[in-house]
């Protein structure tokens, strides 16, 4: 019994413990070998639902084709976002420092390397039940790993945000965001295809002539 004892607490120790901190790690280190992405995107922001088609090529660049509300448009190419909405015949466009790339459509954002990186820095990290896989939402039959993540900073645009991540691809499936004014924000990632070879020239976009400009739209570059 003796003997067995010490060889039930080799073992126990032995084991590399999983924390919250070193999964999203591993997470992150991933997403690092993902060159690029496709997925089909649903946003639900408080009453607003949208849907599109996403493509993401490292490090910056970020398109999505919505479908709901139709034909619109958002590019971002690492120096110009450009929304284009249809509906307006308007198209936004905000010239951004490095020091803000991590704004645009950020949420999206938020599902590559660098923005894996920004959150380990300014959120702690914690499982919200375990490491175990645990069902999307009630009466789901699809796993996640969740892990709550609360900001270190009062600066930073969310309060808390819950990551969804499928534990066999090491992908993350939703994150979940409640912002400083308590609005929920909600990002869905489905039919994702990694490393497919997306070129540049997807993130060029060319706006209908008809449609007004307008520059600028979120802050002035010396803001």
């Amino acid at each position: 019994m003796f003997f067995l004892f010490l060889a039930l607490n080799f073992c126990l120790f032995s084991q590399e413990i999983i924390t919250a901190e070193k999964y999203l790690e591993s997470i992150s280190d991933h997403y690092g070998t993902i060159r690029d992405y496709e997925a089909q995107v649903a946003i639900r922001s408080g009453s607003t639902d949208m849907n599109g088609s996403l493509s993401f090529l490292n490090p910056f660049f970020l398109r999505i084709d919505f479908t709901r509300p139709t034909d619109q448009v958002l590019v971002f190419n690492g120096e110009v976002l450009t929304v284009y909405i249809p509906d307006l015949r308007a198209t936004l466009n905000q010239n951004v420092t490095p020091g803000r790339r991590s704004n645009p459509a950020t949420g999206a954002s938020m599902a590559s390397a660098q923005g894996l990186q920004l959150l380990r820095r300014g959120y702690i990290s914690a499982f919200v039940t375990g490491p175990e896989p645990t069902p999307l939402e009630e009466r789901s039959r699809e796993m996640v790993v969740k892990l709550r993540l609360t900001r270190r900073l009062a600066s930073e645009g969310f309060r808390e945000i819950i990551l969804c991540i499928d534990p066999e691809t090491s992908l993350i499936r939703r994150i979940e965001g409640r912002t400083i004014a308590e609005a929920l924000v909600r990002f869905d990632f489905t039919n994702i295809k990694t490393n497919i070879g997306i070129p540049e020239q997807r993130f060029i976009y060319d706006s209908p002539a008809s449609a007004n400009m307008y520059n600028n739209f979120l802050f002035r570059d010396s803001d």
